[in-house]
């Protein structure tokens, strides 16, 4: 079982990322993004439903958009309107067996 998140890297305050999450050795259900900034504790930023029911952290509604694909066994994160708190490791979490990507940095500065 595999989840590989790609996607990050440095952007510019008020930039964009989509970051990807694919899955294999298992068919996504739920799915979650989290992050993790240096010295902090990971949060929750989206979830997804098997039915595409979406819920987000209150810091990023309006500016960040999860999404999956089934047929790709891949969940997506939409990032806009990016700030520089914004910047951390970013992973993917499947809930129904706990699984956890590797995570991909995302920095955003200028």
């Amino acid at each position: 079982v595999q989840l590989v998140e790609s996607g990050g890297g440095l952007v510019q305050p008020g930039g964009s990322l989509r970051l990807s999450c694919a899955a294999s050795g298992i068919s996504i259900n739920v799915m979650g993004w989290y992050r993790q900034a240096p010295g902090k504790q990971r949060e929750l930023v989206a979830t997804i439903s098997s039915g595409g029911i979406t819920n987000y952290a209150d810091s990023v509604k309006g500016r960040f958009t999860i999404s999956r694909d089934d047929a790709k066994n891949t969940v997506y994160l939409q990032m806009n309107s990016l700030k520089p708190e914004d910047t951390a490791v970013y992973y993917c979490s499947d809930w129904t067996y706990g699984y956890w990507g590797q995570g991909t940095q995302v920095t955003v500065s200028s």
